[in-house]
Formats: structure tokens, C-alpha cells, sequence
């Protein structure tokens, strides 16, 4: 065997003592030997080569021609479609079917009855700019799926983006949504969180509407004369609440076959709780301009023409919705290609293909960038060479509803992925401007050596160079320091919003979300103008980051896939944990002088109720002190883990100085099956408390955040929320997780001194 180049396991070193990272090497592939790095890039060269932006044009006007929901006619004519590209590429190819339930708007009438009567407009008119916007019959209403139904009637109060911390201002304004419909703007959290917390706080009815502070003409010129949201755009989408569990509401934990044993719907606790309706800030506006009471914070105020009030009324709404709910097919198109040393080792790479309405840009972006990348690499196949491991493409249905494509899929073969899954990498939405990317931070190293030798489309520069010029000047601390100090990239930690959440955060599979963005000018997000006509104007005009994605996806699959070694890298790993230590205690220390202050302006009188313009300023009442929380079992657990960081990657240097054998046909497989399973000891059976559908205890979607990522979410909640009896068993917990997880690297250490000791 072609012995190991020692890149990754001198950074692991390094960066786990905190001494500079040296400059970045040009000549070294992570898992590879010399040799073998030398054909990689060659091979590599050849699938740049091959991809082409006209094919990425081509498929983005077909796929984006028609309305693709969920079920519709054109949706399952684009699975097909899909699917014959890849066997026409050579890939045994199938399409998975599930029954999921999907409700369709019957009813949506909202109106304005008090103290001016006005009816919404509720409609995206077609635009002459826009082909695809005529296509009135054919798409879905802006409405949001997994509202229930509902008639209600009531004042209006304006509560901001309608998380937690608006509502405990709008208490100290002595302000209640109890009997209320709430108007909510887009942002600050995820749509789901929004009807869900005004439910908590006894809202009858929420509205949801896109201010143009926030993606219309304030943010530049709207559609279809720049690419922002114009006045009666509306962003549809999901409002399931997906931090309890993603996938179809009917069937948690099991796959949504035919004859799946379901819940009732009115058991279903991922539904909402009072009916939800987006709108217009075209509709949003006399609403807005009829409220009175306080005026609202200055953080509060959109852009509308209007001084912004909290209510609650005058403004009086009705609001009646009526949904069909249906179980409809969502078809998930299955790819592979078998490798030829190790079949029984995955790599999966899925970009979702169903859209709400049109979907250029979410998702047809970044599944044509997929589609060229599988076309490239079944190019390098029929000229000879085949992938060490397994390549699995995916395109998923039925993303945009809860991600009950990819979770339905996940749940069905769950004992098999835990087997062989090595990686899941994910694209979405893709445009021009920089590299996004997140995921688990054992691939870190890994994906930034994969960015180093992507070329930037529109700079003489690397990827992975513009990136960190960007978060020099831009990033946290902690991510800036390390992009100007040892020249990484760090990857973000996953929460949720996209395909990777099944398989990262309820089977432990390790997994990579990449895209890039940051340069479009998109206003358009799950509205009808998201066209190919905007894309191809606003976002990404001659396709080269879809290229640039299809080359850096490509890379990771290709690499992953032929690998001698796997590039799994721990010292990054633990050092980042560390850090999510260090920041729960910091977030301790700063609630309890955050209480300690408040509570002392309480007891001095600073909130005695006044009235101003006759508004009645409610005083916090005093909290509890925040305890001393016993971290030292976390923090030995961390400890120890950076020991057996260092322990793997000083074994492994040694295998590559040649002061042992190479490692046999035998130690080799057993050592990459205890790198890629070593994520699924980061998890566990019971799952998080009051979720458990989400194992992973090191990264989770936020209870009250949705798609913002919690990290180690057991221990972080509880502190959170003030359960300070729970966040104790938590960490406790969680520094069981870490033991397990380094319990893996020692018999990955012990496999490779195993080796040298021959």
C-alpha cells in the first residue's frame, strides 16, 4: 500500500497546541498518498475539463419551466426527467416514492374590517418581464403549508419578527396577544417559530409578510427592474414545527410507505396550533397604517410609508382558511454508482428538486450544478476509472414542505445508512459571490483543502483565498482570527433548513452543506417571480458559480470517494468543542450579570411603571440568580479528547515517516469503518430532551430558532431556558457523548500503532 501523505495529521498537531498553521502546502491531498494525490489532481483536472454552463442553462430552463410543488403534474415529469439524464449517464438509477401529507389551499380570504373595511389582495400578478409569471392555474397560492384551519376574527398587534424577546418587550409595554391576530414580518428566526410562539402567548391568528426594509425597495431596486420583492411578492413556505422532527407530520420516526400506520391529523404536534397565512407588504400596508398604541421600538420599524405602531387595533382582521388535506406522492430520484473496493462505503451527495412555485433559484441552482457534476464523473468512469467507495446521487422531493423527501428516504433504509454511509453532502439555493459552506467539523480540514483548489470565476485567486480575505473582515472572533492566523476556513455548524438534517442529526453521518451566494440580488425567495428569467439576471448571469459549486462538490465527492484513507481530522474537531464549552460558561457568566444588574434596577425602582403619551411602561419582574453550573465534567471529557486528537495524528505521522509498515488490506478497511462511524457516537438513542427525533448532541436546530443552530443543544437549551437542575444532567450527558466519541479515535489510534508495533 502507497503510504499516507502526512498533511492533515501535522495540522492535527498544530492547531490542537494553538501554534500558527504554517503556509497552505500546494502539494499535499488529505488521505491520499504522494503518488495518489498526483493522480487525484490529474483526475481532477479532467472533470473540470468536462463541465460545461450551457448544460446547467439548458436544465435550469426545463426544470423551472412550470410549476414543480409537491404532486404537481410537472414536479413528477421533472423526476423523470432526472432520472433518465443519470441512466443515461450509466447510473443504476430508480425512483423511491413516499405518501406524505401535503395540504393545498381551499379557503384563503383575509379582510380588514375595523376601523376601514379592505379586502387583501392575496395574488402575485404575472409581470410582462417575467415568462414563467402568467402561469396563474398551474402554481400553488401564497399560502403556508401545515397551517390549520381556521375563522378567526380579532384586533391586530404588530409584534416585530414574533420571537420569544418581542414578546417580552411588548409585556413590559403592558401589551398582551391573548384573543389576538398577530402581524409578524419575515426574519429574525424561522417561519415556523413565528405561529408557534404566538400560540404560546395565546394569539388567536398570525399574519406573516415581507417588509421592504428587509428584501424590497429599500434593499435596491424591485422586480422586475432590479431583483428585489416587489409589492405584491410573497414568500410561501412551510410553518411545521420542525424542531420537534422534520419529514411528513403523519409518520415520525418511520417512513411514509403506502400502508404506514399514521397518526390522526389532529394528533399530528408538528401542526400549528392557530392558522397561519403570509402575505404582501402590498396587504400588509392598511393594516400597518390602521394600528394604533405605542409606537413601536426604533428596531422595530420597517420600511413602509407609515409610522409603525404596536396596536393592538384599531385595525380589526378576518381571517378564513379551508386547506385540502391530502397525502400526496413525493418521488425521490436514487442514483449509484458502485465502487470497486469498498461497495459497502457510501458517499451521498442530494440537492432537493421540488419547489414552491417555479424555483429557479431554490432549488434548481444548485440540482443543475449536481447534475452536471454526476454527468462529469460519469464521463471520468466510461474513460476508465471507477470510485474506490460508492457514489450515491440524490435529487429529493418534497424539500420545501419539511424536508420529507430526504427524511422519509433516511428513515426507510435507516439501518443501512448507519452501515454504510460515509458522508452526506448537501447543495440548496446557489448565486454568485462567496463560498458558503457548514457542516461537520471533522471534514474541515478536509474541505478546505478541496476549496484551496477551486478557482475563484472572477478572480485570479482560489476559492478558499477569497473567502478568508471575507471573513478577515467579517466573520466572529473566533472565525477570523483563524482565517487571518492559520489561514482555515471554518466551517459553520449545521442547525437545520435543508436535506442534510436526516442524515446528520438523527443517524450521525457526518455531513457538508455547500453553496455560494452573497452577490445576487434576491428578493424573490419562494415567490412566484423565482424565475428563470430573475436568475439568469440577477443571480448568477452566465452560470459560473454554478460551475464554481459543481467543481467544489465535485472535488469533495470525487476525493471521498477514492481516498486510501479517509480524511476525517480530529484536532479541529476538539478544538471546536472546546470552544462550545468555553462559550456555554461564558453565556452563564453573562446571564448572571445581566441578572444580578436588572435585578438590582428593579429593587432601586429604575422600572416603576410611568406613563408617557399615555403608554404604560411595565417593569421585568426580578429573576432568580443564575447558579454556578459544574462544567468539569465536560471539560475533562474535551481534555481528554484533544489528548486522543493528538494520540491518532501522531500515529499516523509516524506511519507516514516510515518508522512503521504500511498499513495492511486488513488494518486499512477496519480503520476508515471506524473513522466514518465515529459520528455516530456523538449521539443518542433517547435523543434530545423533548425531541427525540434528534439525536445529535453536539449540533441541533434550536427549539426556538428553527433553522439557527444550537450547539451541544442539550446542556445550551436548559441554561437557556433556565432549567438549571436539567442543564446539570446535561452536561453530564454531554460529557458522556464526548468519552464515546473519543473512545473511537483511541481504537482508530490503537489500529494505527498497531501497525507500527509490526
Amino acid at each position: 500500500m502507497p503510504r499516507l501523505h502526512p498533511l492533515p495529521f501535522v495540522l492535527l498537531a498544530t492547531l490542537a497546541t494553538g501554534a500558527p498553521q504554517a503556509a497552505s502546502p500546494d502539494h499535499t491531498l488529505a488521505g491520499f498518498s504522494p503518488a495518489g494525490a498526483e493522480r487525484q489532481w490529474a483526475l481532477e483536472k479532467s472533470f473540470d475539463a468536462e463541465l460545461k454552463a450551457d448544460n446547467l442553462r439548458r436544465w435550469m430552463k426545463r426544470l423551472s419551466a412550470h410549476p414543480h410543488h409537491v404532486g404537481s403534474p410537472h414536479g413528477k415529469k421533472n423526476a423523470e426527467f432526472i432520472a433518465e439524464l443519470f441512466r443515461s449517464w450509466g447510473y443504476e438509477t430508480h425512483i423511491e416514492t413516499f405518501h406524505v401529507l401535503f395540504p393545498t389551499p381551499r379557503k384563503r380570504k383575509l379582510r380588514l374590517l375595523a376601523p376601514e373595511p379592505a379586502t387583501a389582495r392575496l395574488a402575485e400578478p404575472a409581470l410582462a418581464a417575467d415568462r414563467t409569471s402568467d402561469q396563474i392555474g398551474e402554481r400553488l397560492p401564497p399560502y403556508n403549508a401545515y397551517s390549520i384551519d381556521g375563522d378567526v376574527r380579532g384586533e391586530v398587534v404588530y409584534v416585530n419578527y414574533g420571537v420569544p424577546e418581542d414578546y417580552d418587550e411588548l409585556e413590559r409595554r403592558g401589551i398582551s396577544v391573548a384573543g389576538k391576530i398577530v402581524l409578524a414580518r419575515y426574519g429574525g428566526s424561522w417561519r415556523g417559530i413565528k405561529p408557534k410562539v404566538a400560540a404560546e402567548k395565546g394569539a388567536i391568528g398570525c399574519l406573516l409578510y415581507s417588509d421592504p426594509r428587509d428584501d424590497g425597495y429599500f434593499a435596491g431596486d424591485i422586480y422586475p427592474k432590479g431583483g428585489y420583492r416587489p409589492g405584491p411578492g410573497v414568500q410561501r413556505g412551510s410553518v411545521a414545527d420542525m424542531p420537534l422532527y422534520p419529514g411528513d407530520p403523519l409518520t415520525p420516526s418511520v417512513p411514509a410507505t403506502e400502508d404506514a400506520d399514521r397518526l390522526d391529523r389532529s394528533e399530528a404536534p408538528t401542526l400549528t396550533r392557530i392558522p397561519v397565512l403570509p402575505i404582501s407588504y402590498d396587504d400588509a400596508l392598511p393594516i400597518l397604517a390602521n394600528l394604533d398604541g405605542p409606537v413601536a421600538p426604533e428596531d422595530w420599524r420597517g420600511a413602509l410609508p407609515l409610522t409603525y405602531h404596536l396596536g393592538p387595533g384599531p385595525a380589526e382582521v378576518h381571517l378564513e382558511l379551508e386547506f385540502d388535506w391530502d397525502l400526496r406522492p413525493a418521488r425521490d430520484v436514487i442514483a449509484t454508482q458502485p465502487g470497486a473496493e469498498f461497495p459497502d462505503e457510501w458517499i451521498l451527495r442530494g440537492n432537493h428538486h421540488d419547489a414552491w412555485v417555479n424555483g429557479a433559484t431554490d432549488p434548481v441552482s444548485g440540482m443543475v450544478a449536481l447534475l452536471e457534476e454526476a454527468r462529469a464523473v460519469a464521463r471520468l468512469t466510461r474513460d476508465g476509472w471507477r470510485p474506490r467507495r460508492t457514489i450515491v446521487y440524490a435529487a429529493w422531493d418534497a424539500e420545501e414542505p419539511g424536508l420529507l423527501g430526504s427524511t422519509e428516504w433516511v428513515e426507510a433504509h435507516a439501518d443501512l445508512l448507519r452501515e454504510k454511509a460515509v458522508v452526506y453532502i448537501n447543495t440548496d439555493s446557489n448565486s454568485r459571490g462567496f463560498l458558503r459552506a457548514g457542516g461537520s467539523h471533522t471534514l474541515e480540514i478536509f474541505f478546505n483543502q478541496v476549496a484551496r483548489d477551486v478557482e475563484e470565476p472572477r478572480k485570479s485567486m482560489s476559492v478558499l483565498e477569497r473567502r478568508l480575505a471575507q471573513a478577515e473582515l467579517g466573520d466572529s472572533d473566533d472565525a477570523r482570527d483563524l482565517a487571518r492566523d492559520r489561514k482555515l476556513l471554518a466551517l459553520s455548524a449545521l442547525g437545520s433548513g435543508s436535506d442534510y438534517t436526516p442524515f446528520l442529526q438523527h443517524l450521525g453521518i457526518a455531513s457538508l452543506n455547500v453553496g455560494y451566494g452573497g452577490e445576487g440580488k434576491y428578493g424573490q425567495y419562494h415567490s412566484a417571480y423565482d424565475s428563470f428569467d430573475h436568475y439568469t439576471r440577477f443571480m448568477d448571469p452566465g452560470f459560473d458559480y454554478g460551475l464554481a459549486l459543481a467543481r467544489t462538490t465535485g472535488r469533495a465527492t470525487l476525493r471521498l470517494a477514492s481516498a486510501e484513507v479517509l480524511p476525517f481530522e480530529f484536532g479541529r474537531f476538539s478544538e471546536t468543542v472546546t470552544s462550545y464549552v468555553d462559550d456555554l460558561a461564558e453565556l452563564c457568566e453573562t446571564m448572571r450579570e445581566e441578572t444580578e444588574t436588572e435585578n438590582r434596577r428593579i429593587a432601586d425602582g429604575v422600572y416603576e411603571a410611568v406613563s408617557d403619551s399615555e403608554e404604560t411602561y411595565h417593569p421585568p419582574e426580578a429573576e432568580a440568580p443564575v447558579p454556578y453550573l459544574n462544567f468539569a465534567p465536560l471539560r475533562n471529557a474535551v481534555a481528554v479528547l484533544e489528548e486522543m486528537a493528538k494520540r491518532y495524528g501522531d500515529a499516523m505521522e509516524a506511519i507516514d515517516a516510515g518508522n512503521g509498515p504500511d498499513l495492511s488490506s486488513s488494518q486499512r478497511p477496519e480503520l476508515n469503518g471506524v473513522l466514518f462511524r465515529a459520528e455516530r457516537a456523538l449521539t443518542r438513542p433517547e435523543g434530545l430532551p423533548g425531541r427525540p427525533w434528534f439525536v445529535h448532541y453536539v449540533y441541533a436546530p434550536g427549539f426556538y430558532t428553527g433553522y439557527g443552530v444550537k450547539t451541544l443543544p442539550g446542556v445550551r437549551e436548559a441554561i437557556e431556558q433556565r432549567e438549571w437542575e436539567a442543564a446539570e444532567r446535561q452536561i453530564a450527558v454531554a460529557a458522556q457523548v464526548i468519552d464515546a466519541f473519543t473512545h473511537e479515535i483511541e481504537r482508530a489510534a490503537t489500529i494505527l500503532e498497531g501497525a507500527i508495533a509490526e
